[in-house]
């Protein structure tokens, strides 16, 4: 919660936004009966449920935020001239300025900006060590047939343990990985604010550490910067020596150093559509550009139009605002505040983009290949017309001594916070759904079959039907 502390002896905890609200869309919350019709039809995925059937959205923080007066306003200032058009040196110019790396390759958005690169640096059996991949990124390793490795801490697989920095490599499993397969590593990747690392960030003693390391065995650094702010904020505020440095002074730093960057505008840039390469390297630059315009568009929009240009860069500067990251953390950490007073167990501290929900707590009853996770979902939108996300994943990981490498399967829900979009009351809604969920519906449920998944992306596509 934001404490204002305007005059001595006053101080008052609350949840206000810092802004207020301009334009609004109409939500319905359709019956129960049209609730248990819509799953059915769906095929019990929440993937395959229309918008206009769900009530309040938590699937995904990515592409749902609410853009500011001064985003729309420079929608009508975009050139969409093909080449060379205004807008993209505009773009150019903040990326620049906010992220420290000179060249910028715009792209339709994150996954597309990790095609291109992972199709020039990455080849067959070689291992990418990251902390956590991103879903899309680990299927680009696998596409170019090789194999993406987490490098996580056990903190993560204790989700009763507090800790600031969840999100830290493992120093020794990095250690371990680099000495034993440095010849097949093409780089390090750094993900700050990964959805699969409860969205708890990276500290800056740990991504000090990693350039270190990475120097050592004369291996690139790059980093997925889709909530570099995010990541930037909670160093400031749990990180000793940064509170009193700037947002951008801290995003500076923690860019010092790699080789460059990718991301997902729709996160940390608050727009619906939009991404890039940001490169120190003038000649990786040029061949990411020729793949570009294969793929994407010409150098100077990559897949966007120049009014997506211009809402990117007014979004870069306004996340730096900490009044705004301020308040969006608070929702996170409120959501997370009413879950632990519902009986529900989440994932402490809060990180950025979401509440991180711990099934099996709730659904220990249903054994994992019955899938526990869809049962979950299935029931939070039969309950209260609501749609989270969650899905076992296998993360690829590395023995710290003896460097052997193996798998892990990770379950967990996440209810993923839009940025600019709901309030105190929604946040008061879901919470009393959850409780409903694990009182009345998590004991009945027996679990889930999958009639379909594909061998990419099985999160996005797969479908189930109840057992029972």
């Amino acid at each position: 919660m934001s404490t204002i502390k305007d005059d001595p002896g006053f101080e008052l905890e609350t949840l206000a936004e810092p802004y207020r609200i301009k334009a609004v869309e109409k939500i319905r919350l359709l019956s129960r009966a049209e609730r248990e019709k819509v799953l059915k039809d769906a095929f019990y995925s929440t993937v395959y449920i229309n918008s206009e059937d769900v009530y309040i959205d938590l699937v995904t923080d990515s592409g749902t935020g609410a853009m500011s007066d001064n985003q729309w306003a420079a929608l009508m200032k975009g050139d969409e001239a093909y080449m060379r058009a205004r807008s993209f040196f505009e773009f150019e110019k903040v990326v620049q300025e906010v992220l420290g790396f000179q060249y910028v390759v715009p792209t339709h958005q994150g996954r597309a900006a990790e095609h291109i690169l992972m199709g020039l640096l990455v080849k067959q059996d070689e291992l990418v060590l990251s902390n956590t991949h991103f879903d899309t990124t680990r299927e680009h390793v696998r596409h170019r047939g090789a194999k993406p490795i987490d490098l996580v801490g056990d903190v993560l697989w204790d989700i009763d343990k507090e800790h600031p920095f969840k999100g830290n490599f493992d120093l020794a499993r990095l250690e371990t990985a680099l000495e034993r397969y440095h010849e097949r590593v093409p780089f390090v990747l750094i993900t700050v604010l990964n959805n699969f690392a409860y969205s708890s960030p990276v500290s800056m003693e740990n991504i000090r550490e990693v350039k270190r390391l990475a120097k050592k065995w004369n291996k690139p650094v790059y980093f997925d910067a889709c909530r570099f702010a995010e990541n930037a904020y909670f160093i400031k505020t749990r990180e000793p020596g940064y509170s009193d440095k700037s947002i951008g002074d801290i995003v500076k730093e923690m860019f010092e150093g790699a080789e460059g960057c990718w991301m997902s505008a729709k996160k940390d840039a608050i727009t619906n559509i939009g991404g890039f390469l940001a490169l120190k390297d003038e000649a990786l630059t040029r061949r990411c550009q020729e793949r570009l315009a294969l793929f994407e568009g010409f150098p100077t929009y990559g897949g966007l139009a120049g009014r997506d240009l211009e809402a990117i860069a007014v979004g870069l500067r306004e996340v730096l605002d900490e009044s705004y990251l301020r308040h969006r953390t608070d929702q996170v950490a409120f959501l997370a505040k009413l879950f632990k007073d519902e009986g529900i167990k989440v994932s402490l501290p809060a990180g950025g983009s979401g509440v991180f929900v711990d099934v099996a707590s709730l659904y220990g009853h249903i054994p994992p290949d019955a899938f526990p996770t869809i049962a979950m979902l299935c029931d939070l939108y039969l309950e209260g017309g609501i749609r989270a996300g969650a899905f076992p994943f296998h993360f690829n990981i590395v023995d710290a001594k003896t460097g052997e490498l193996g798998t892990k399967v990770f379950q967990f829900a996440r209810f993923a916070i839009p940025r600019r979009v709901y309030t105190k009351s929604h946040f008061e809604y879901i919470a009393k759904v959850m409780g409903q969920v694990k009182r009345n519906a998590a004991p009945k449920n027996k679990g889930y079959k999958c009639t379909y998944a594909p061998p990419v992306l099985a999160h996005f596509f797969s479908k189930f039907e109840p057992l029972g």
